[in-house]
């Protein structure tokens, strides 16, 4: 398990039904092939943004229920089984436009002036994905989708706190740029730590290790604000919340433990994870109390 990309993404996972797995798969399609467009290869950012509103067209046509798209087309490998899985299982199409709006905001913007601003973006990013495996399961009441919001973006900010070298290398910087002021941690840190032969600029490891242990305690609290959703899901849902939950707790560890220096070493989990996070996803909740702190 990993989180980050679309990785965190239950892809027709052995704990989900059967009967959701290939739901699951085309919602996956859609998002990876889509968000794709707006991270891979060397595409200019107008052309992007044209693929992107391919999208758009695309997803239109479902709304209005026709689908003319060609068979050449590349998008309909995406959208033939899309509209069906829309169709089958009674989804909105809102959530697959705030997916979309994300992705175009990826090739526009590259720097966040606060919090309001980023968890806007994670409100299209990332929550529209657990909003959508809600209606899948059936269970769509406000109590459990303020609780899916919480996890999805917890789960983007971690995947955003482990990335940081990543993203700079991409032009971009998900830490707000108020946060940095606060702490006197400049842009300079990040490209100089980020650079290949990066070395620790004297003076400056305590301001950025005070701005990532606050980043990672705001998302530890959202994983663990959403966690009680895991619990009211049923049999092997629940159990699959749970693993991703974990997994982005022992991300979110692995920061503290490294003291915020991801640029020397990116935490990831290893197979010999696994066995943690099966015990911690079925322990009582005396383990969750042990993990809402560093």
């Amino acid at each position: 398990m990993a989180v980050d990309h679309y990785e965190n993404f239950p892809v027709a996972s052995v704990l989900l039904p059967r009967r959701l797995r290939g739901a699951v798969r085309d919602i996956y399609r859609f998002a990876r092939s889509a968000d794709d467009i707006a991270d891979e290869g060397t595409a200019l950012p107008h052309e992007r943004l044209e693929q992107l509103a391919g999208y758009r067209s695309a997803l239109a046509q479902i709304e209005n229920g026709r689908l003319t798209l060609a068979d050449a087309d590349p998008r309909h490998a995406v959208f033939r089984p899309l509209m069906g899985t829309i169709q089958r299982h009674k989804l909105p199409v809102a959530p697959f436009y705030d997916l979309l709006s994300a992705f175009e905001q990826d090739v526009q913007k590259s720097r966040y002036t606060c919090d309001d601003e980023l968890l806007d973006y994670c409100s299209r990013s990332a929550n529209p994905v657990g909003r959508l495996m809600l209606h899948l399961y059936d269970r769509v009441d406000p109590a459990s989708l303020a609780q899916s919001d919480a996890v999805c973006s917890g789960l983007q900010l971690t995947n955003f706190w482990q990335d940081v070298a990543i993203d700079w290398r991409k032009d971009r910087v998900y830490l707000p740029q108020d946060k940095l002021r606060q702490h006197g941690v400049d842009e300079h840190y990040i490209a100089t730590r980020s650079s290949a032969n990066a070395y620790k600029p004297e003076g400056d490891d305590r301001a950025w290790q005070s701005l990532m242990r606050e980043q990672v305690a705001q998302a530890r609290l959202m994983l663990l604000q959403g966690l009680p959703l895991a619990s009211r899901l049923p049999g092997r849902i629940g159990l699959e919340l749970k693993l991703v939950i974990h997994g982005g707790l022992r991300i979110l560890q692995r920061l503290d433990e490294l003291h915020y220096d991801i640029f020397f070493q990116r935490p990831t989990l290893k197979k010999s994870d696994w066995i943690l996070l099966v015990w911690r996803a079925l322990a009582a909740r005396p383990a969750v109390r042990h993990l809402a702190r560093p």
